[in-house]
Formats: structure tokens, C-alpha cells, sequence
């Protein structure tokens, strides 16, 4: 589980290392984003890294 929540935060890390500028433009177009949007794309997230998980298993 340690492992997994490291990987989280090194993927979740890269972005504003490698481009901050474009990780600024992302989260303004995010938050003019309304919640039904917002929330269609967590669910696409989360069932992407559900298959993920299946076949990596």
C-alpha cells in the first residue's frame, strides 16, 4: 500500500515539475469546468485505473 501511495505522489509530482505553467492553464480550465463534467471525468479516471489494475493482475 506504501508503494502504491508513493507512486501517486511521484506521478502526481511530475507535472508541475515538468511544466508549471501548463499545470496553471489545466487547473483554470478546471475550475470553469461545471460538476457534472468534473465528475464524469473522475469516474473515467477511475474506472481506467480499475482495467489498469486487472491487467496488470
Amino acid at each position: 500500500m506504501l508503494a502504491a501511495l508513493a507512486l501517486v505522489l511521484v506521478i502526481e509530482g511530475l507535472m508541475p515539475f515538468l511544466s508549471p505553467s501548463r499545470l496553471r492553464q489545466t487547473l483554470q480550465t478546471m475550475v470553469q469546468m461545471d460538476d457534472r463534467a468534473l465528475r464524469i471525468l473522475g469516474l473515467l479516471s477511475m474506472v481506467s485505473g480499475v482495467a489498469m489494475l486487472y491487467l496488470v493482475r
